[in-house]
């Protein structure tokens, strides 16, 4: 498949059935696309095609559809995406600037995504374990009681409230803060262990009880908060898609459903270098998602690595460029955000 003519004739195949939903044939091919050859041509031209299995036919006497191999080839010749006009990228930046904190951000995000793309929108939360420490807060609430405070870089907010069995030395909780902040922050949260384990010969005996209160405390918190979710929208937009692209809707939703389906798949995209990763049909490895195209990018770190990914999954017979378009902006702007 390295005769770009043919190339041509795929992607002209894959755009048309992705605006008509219908079999295209070599004479609405001919009459669509200047492609500089002569209808005979561009008949041998998609016999060769669907002997590759890149094209196939549904119906007899109809016209050819892309296979999963035909959008596979389709994806990775391209060489650029549909670029955002000026209005969707204002409309991205004031909806999501608008956010009052991570979880607002995140629920923008998602709702945003499924807007743009008429898919279903998937972000996953920033996960502690992949997260910075910002910085740790600790507020003294009465006598005996210590608000534990920890932000992450993603803007993420952890609370605990710690119940002590003596009265509070908020000069010694002063210096508490201090040094947690200088053995701590900028760290990932799954060093944060070795960071603290000398923190506590630091102080007078008397006060070493509160500091391993505090640090038993930021390490459970890093243990309980370290699972892994994803946030959901746009489901009717896939049921509304139902009938011409999706045959059967229920398996596709019961595999939404399921977190861990999800998170092995982004998993998975992580490792792919590509700025917008993309599962087609099959390589899902899923039987409820074979019917559907998963496009996913990291997001959450300027310094071009990722502590999450967001995504969109649709029909098969998706405008692939717009998604990737609309999934990579939307991510460039949360990791702009988060940064903030």
């Amino acid at each position: 498949m390295s005769d770009d003519r043919r190339l041509d004739v795929l992607r002209a195949i894959v755009e048309d059935y992705v605006a008509t939903r219908e079999p295209v044939g070599s004479r609405a091919l001919v009459e669509r696309h200047s492609l500089g050859v002569s209808p005979a041509t561009i008949r041998n031209d998609m016999a060769s095609l669907e002997e590759g299995g890149y094209i196939a036919q549904p119906h007899t006497s109809a016209g050819r559809v892309p296979t999963d191999k035909g959008y596979r080839l389709f994806v990775d010749q391209l060489s650029s995406v549909k670029p955002l006009s000026s209005p969707e990228r204002r409309a991205i930046g004031m909806f999501l600037e608008n956010a009052q904190d991570l979880d607002d951000v995140v629920d923008r995000a998602v709702r945003l995504i499924a807007q743009l793309t008429q898919q279903v929108a998937v972000v996953q939360y920033p996960s502690l374990r992949r997260s910075a420490l910002r910085h740790v807060e600790l507020v003294p609430v009465g006598q005996r009681h210590l608000l534990v405070v920890l932000i992450t870089d993603t803007g993420r907010v952890e609370q605990r409230t710690l119940e002590l069995d003596h009265e509070l030395d908020e000069s010694v909780v002063a210096m508490l803060r201090a040094r947690l902040n200088v053995s701590a922050a900028g760290r990932r949260l799954s060093e944060l262990p070795v960071a603290l384990a000398d923190l506590t010969a630091a102080f007078a005996p008397a006060d070493q009880p509160l500091v391993r209160s505090v640090v038993a405390v930021l390490e459970e918190t890093l243990a309980q908060e370290s699972e892994e979710r994803v946030v959901l929208a746009g489901t009717a937009n896939l049921a509304r898609a139902g009938g011409t692209d999706v045959r059967s809707i229920g398996p596709v939703l019961e595999a939404l459903d399921e977190q861990v389906v999800l998170l092995r798949l982004l998993s998975e995209m992580a490792e792919d270098t590509q700025a917008v990763t993309v599962r087609i049909g099959r390589e899902t490895q899923h039987d409820g998602l074979v019917e559907t195209s998963f496009l996913s990018t990291g997001y959450g770190d300027e310094g071009g690595g990722s502590v999450a990914r967001i995504g969109s999954i649709g029909p098969l017979r998706m405008d692939y460029p717009a998604t990737m378009s609309a999934v990579r902006a939307v991510a460039r702007y949360l990791t702009r955000i988060l940064a903030q």
